[in-house]
C-alpha cells in the first residue's frame, strides 16, 4: 500500500460533513499514478442526509459543556462507521484500503492555534474495522498555517487542466497557480448564507435560486456585505462558522429587508466577491463545483458578473457534489505515501505537511 513507485493503485473512501449541513458525503474512489500523473476514477458515492435530531446536534454543537461535547464526537464517530458499513454492503464494495475522513468542523480558531473536526476516527475504525486517516488540519494550524483550505493540492494533481477551480459550498473558495506555486483562499460565504434564509422559510435551501429571482438588490445591505470582506480580504483569512455568526448573521437578519430581496442581495454580493478575486487574464478555464453549481440562477449571476472572458465549466453531477469528499480521499493516499498533502503556499503555514492522524494501520 505504502509502494512509492512509478505506479501505484490505491481503493480508499472519503468522508466530507460541510458548513452547510446538506449531509455526509461518502464515495469510494480508485486512484492511479503512472508516470508520476495521477489519476481516479469515482466508484460510488452517496450523501446520508443528517436527521433533523443530528441536524441540531451538529449545528449547536459548539455550545456542549465538556462531556457532552466527548460524547458526541464518538457518537457521531460510530454514525460516520455505520454509514460506511452501509454504503460497502449497498455498492458491494471490495478492496477498500482505508478510510479518510474530514469530519464536522465545529471550532476553527487558527489564530489561537486550535480546530476541531468532530466525527472520533477511533470509532470509525471501531465500527468498520478498516484503518482510517482523520484529523487533516490541526498540524498546519498548530505550524502557524490557516489549516484550510486543503483541497488545493487536490485541484493541483487531479484537476490542473483548469485555471481556476471554484467550490461554491457553505463557503466559497477557489484555487490558482500563480508564479509557478498554487495559491488559494476563502472567497466569502456561499450556501451558509443562502440555507441561512431559506430556513425562515421553511426550506433547506433555495431550490435553483428561485426565491432570488424573485427578489431585487438591496444596495445598503449589498454595501454592508462587501464592506466585512473587503475588512477580511487583506488577511485572507480561512471562514468558519464563527465569522458567519458575528458578521454576517447579523446583516442577513434585517426583517425590515424583504426575504426574497436579501436572497438576492446575497447572490449579488457572492457574484461580486468572486469576480474580485480573479485575476487580470485574457481568458479564464474555471472549473465550478460544490451544491451552489446547481443553483442555476446564482450561477447565471455569476457568469453575467464575469462575463465572456470567463468559461465557467460545470462539470458531471457527481464531480459537483462530490468532489471534496473525492479529494479528502486522496488526501489519505498522500499521507499514507507520507507525501506532502497540506501546501503552505495556501496555508500559510512555514512548511508543507503531511497531515493526518493514522490509526490502525
Amino acid at each position: 500500500m505504502n509502494s512509492k513507485g512509478k505506479s501505484a493503485k490505491y481503493r480508499a473512501i472519503g468522508l466530507m460533513s460541510g458548513t452547510s449541513l446538506d449531509g455526509l458525503d461518502v464515495v469510494c474512489c480508485e486512484f492511479t499514478l503512472r508516470n508520476k500523473k495521477w489519476d481516479f476514477k469515482l466508484i460510488a458515492s452517496e450523501t446520508v442526509k443528517y436527521s433533523p435530531k443530528w441536524h441540531a446536534q451538529l449545528s449547536g454543537a459548539q455550545n456542549f459543556g465538556g462531556e457532552a461535547f466527548q460524547l458526541l464526537d464518538i457518537n457521531f464517530g460510530f454514525f460516520i462507521g455505520e454509514a460506511c458499513n452501509k454504503f460497502i454492503a449497498k455498492n458491494k464494495l471490495e478492496g477498500i484500503q482505508f478510510i479518510a475522513s474530514h469530519g464536522h468542523t465545529i471550532f476553527h480558531q487558527p489564530k489561537r492555534k486550535f480546530t476541531f473536526q468532530l466525527g472520533n476516527g477511533n470509532a470509525i475504525h471501531q465500527v468498520t474495522g478498516l484503518p482510517v486517516v482523520n484529523d487533516f488540519r490541526s498540524l498546519d494550524v498548530l505550524k502557524g498555517g490557516e489549516g484550510a483550505p486543503l483541497v488545493p493540492i487536490g485541484d493541483h494533481l487531479l484537476f490542473s487542466q483548469f485555471d481556476i477551480c471554484l467550490n461554491l459550498g457553505g463557503i466559497a473558495n477557489l484555487s490558482r497557480v500563480e508564479k509557478g506555486k498554487r495559491i488559494a483562499f476563502d472567497i466569502c460565504f456561499a450556501n451558509m448564507g443562502l440555507n441561512h434564509l431559506a430556513e425562515k422559510m421553511d426550506k433547506a435551501y433555495d431550490k435553483g435560486g428561485e426565491g432570488a429571482a424573485k427578489g431585487k438588490v438591496n444596495v445598503k445591505m449589498l454595501h454592508q456585505l462587501g464592506k466585512q470582506y473587503l475588512k477580511w480580504k487583506n488577511l485572507r483569512p480561512s471562514l468558519g462558522r464563527e465569522g458567519f455568526e458575528q458578521f454576517i448573521q447579523p446583516i442577513l437578519d434585517n426583517d425590515s429587508i424583504p426575504l426574497h430581496d436579501r436572497l438576492r442581495t446575497i447572490v449579488e454580493s457572492i457574484s461580486c466577491e468572486i469576480l474580485y478575486s480573479l485575476p487580470s487574464k485574457s481568458t479564464i478555464r474555471l472549473l465550478a463545483t460544490g451544491g451552489g453549481a446547481l443553483n442555476s440562477f446564482l450561477m447565471k449571476c455569476i457568469q453575467e458578473k464575469l462575463g465572456n472572458k470567463v468559461s465557467i465549466i460545470v462539470p458531471d453531477i457527481a464531480t459537483i457534489n462530490y468532489k471534496e469528499a473525492i479529494v479528502f480521499a486522496f488526501l489519505g493516499v498522500l499521507r499514507i505515501r507520507n507525501e506532502v498533502n497540506v501546501l503552505k503556499s495556501v496555508t500559510g503555514a512555514p512548511t508543507d505537511s503531511s497531515a493526518g492522524v493514522m490509526i490502525g494501520f
